[in-house]
């Protein structure tokens, strides 16, 4: 600081030395004397009174009345404002040496306000050191990060090429490291001083190289995502069908040929497939349908569809079609009147129609093509009139079946306790070929049905379930349990017909018409 003010004073000085010369050499002599005897005194900080002397010559007392005190002089020139910076008087020794003495006031040079300055100016030195350094680091990882940016350019343009194969991980990687990047793009936002074009430029980038990932990755050009996430979705959605069909089941074997019994029995069954309601209305929930069977031409028996009055008891009519469409549409019906019928056991085998008489334990052969009845035969010992009909369904105390064996009756006696009694019929002269009596409850049983000599029983499990949980085999004596589920439209199944062509079941539930797909064994079981 003492040499920067030395400098100032010294030209203030000069400026002041020439303007005393000008008026009196005497008095520029002792200016410029003054002047270098004081400046190291003001460098040391010291502003004591100095006394200054010139050599022997003509004497003048500077003080003597007449002569004129040196005025104050300006530390600048123009228009600043002037301030007295000295007082001095002078007088010639005994040695006719020439004394001054002069006094400078601490205002006069603002020494404090200097230093000050000087330390400010330190303390901001060392903030912009400090910024700078972060500037660097910035800058640094600006640069680190860009470089990351041109190799993922690079990454994306070759798979742009389509010259290597990749993989959805490749793109979740990719995704990774420019969000890393979007992060820190938003620290240096949130902390650069300064210009942030550089950083906000930065930001655009890495926008877009987003964009462009995304896009890439939906419109790749050999849709290798595309295709596998649509692969996907379909197996899903077979996986669903499989399960709505199968309930969950293994592969369904290969059916057996129709009419053929080369399986191992019953092991599965469909979902329900509703055909309509029948032709009679809502009102009539009770009745059986199904579709007879020729063993001698089986693909061309007709569809027949017989509900019972509303009393859930009498049958008094019934129709025929001659196909399924017809079925469908009511078209070229034909109907019959017979008043005799009882139940929804009802069944039909090779152009006949077989039905338990009306409040009798007989049974009733009916020719479909002339609607007269061939023959009625009772059957031995059957308990009739609501004595052990199903469960939840009355008046099928005699209940009709068919299957690849010809024809069959479901029945139970006082001998059997209400336990089932099965007796294979004679189809032309209802008599009884041979009977097996079973130990379930038939009370107990919701429906049944036959195929290929074996009586499936079926049982409620709640308003949308029966379980076929019990089966009982003519051919071998042999009886168990099962667990296979049946799904069903309405509350109660009011009866079952088996087709040994179609393999088919034809329920009737609550009114509708229901169809059924078996499922068998590709091998029979062997006897145990």
């Amino acid at each position: 600081m003492g040499k920067s003010l030395l400098g100032t004073i010294r030209s203030l000085w000069a400026l002041e030395r020439k303007q005393f010369c000008q008026e009196d050499k005497m008095r520029c002599s002792l200016a410029f004397l003054l002047a270098l005897c004081f400046l190291p005194g003001l460098a040391a900080g010291t502003l004591e009174p100095l006394i200054f002397t010139t050599a022997p010559g003509p004497a003048q007392d500077l003080t003597a009345p007449g002569s004129e005190a040196p005025l104050a002089t300006s530390w600048a020139e123009g228009d600043a404002v002037s301030q007295t910076f000295s007082n001095f008087t002078g007088s010639v020794s005994d040695r006719g040496i020439c004394q001054c003495s002069v006094s400078l006031p601490d205002s006069t040079f603002p020494a404090d306000r200097v230093e000050h300055l000087e330390f400010t100016a330190r303390i901001l030195a060392q903030k912009f050191e400090k910024e700078l350094s972060k500037v660097k680091e910035y800058v640094h990882l600006i640069s680190v990060y860009e470089q990351k940016l041109v190799n993922l350019t690079i990454r994306v343009e070759v798979m742009e090429k389509d010259g290597i194969s990749y993989t959805e991980l490749d793109f979740e990687l990719i995704k990774l490291e420019v969000k890393e990047m979007h992060k820190l793009v938003i620290r240096l936002k949130e902390s650069f001083v300064g210009s942030a074009d550089i950083v906000d430029q930065l930001e655009v980038e890495i926008r877009n190289m987003t964009l462009l990932v995304e896009k890439l990755e939906t419109l790749d050009k050999n849709n290798v995502l595309t295709i596998r996430r649509e692969i996907l979705a379909l197996k899903a959605k077979l996986k669903e069908c499989e399960m709505a069909k199968t309930e969950l089941v293994p592969a369904t074997p290969p059916p057996p040929a129709p009419g053929s019994c080369s399986h191992g029995g019953v092991v599965n069954i469909s979902n329900p497939s509703v055909v309509k309601l029948n032709w009679r209305g809502f009102s009539f929930i009770y009745g059986a349908w199904g579709r007879d069977y020729l063993p001698e031409q089986p693909e061309k028996g007709r569809y027949w569809v017989a509900p019972l009055n509303t009393d859930g008891k009498l049958l008094e009519y019934y129709r025929l079609y001659n196909t399924l469409d017809d079925l469908l549409l009511y078209a070229s019906a034909q109907q019959y009147r017979i008043a005799y019928g009882q139940g929804s056991g009802t069944a039909v085998y090779n152009n006949n129609m077989y039905v338990n008489w009306y409040n009798t334990g007989n049974i009733a052969k009916v020719n479909l093509t002339t609607n007269a009845v061939a023959v009625s035969r009772p059957l031995p010992n059957a308990v009739y009139s609501n004595r052990f009909s199903y469960a939840n369904v009355d008046w099928q105390d005699i209940d009709i079946a068919v299957d690849e064996h010809g024809l069959w009756v479901i029945y139970a006696t006082e001998a059997s306790t209400g336990n089932i009694v099965i007796s294979k019929l004679n189809d032309t002269s209802l008599e009884v070929l041979n009977t097996w009596v079973t130990r379930q409850y038939k009370p107990s049983v919701s429906s049944t049905f036959m195929v290929c000599g074996v009586l499936y029983a079926t049982r409620t499990l709640n308003t949308r379930a029966e379980e076929i949980f019990y089966y009982y085999d003519t051919n071998t004596g042999r009886e168990g349990n099962l667990a296979i589920k049946m799904r069903k439209m309405q509350e109660r199944i009011q009866s079952i017909n088996y087709h040994p062509f179609d393999q088919k079941l034809y329920v009737y539930n609550d009114g509708y018409l229901v169809n059924y797909n078996l499922i068998f064994l590709q091998e029979p079981q062997e006897p145990v």
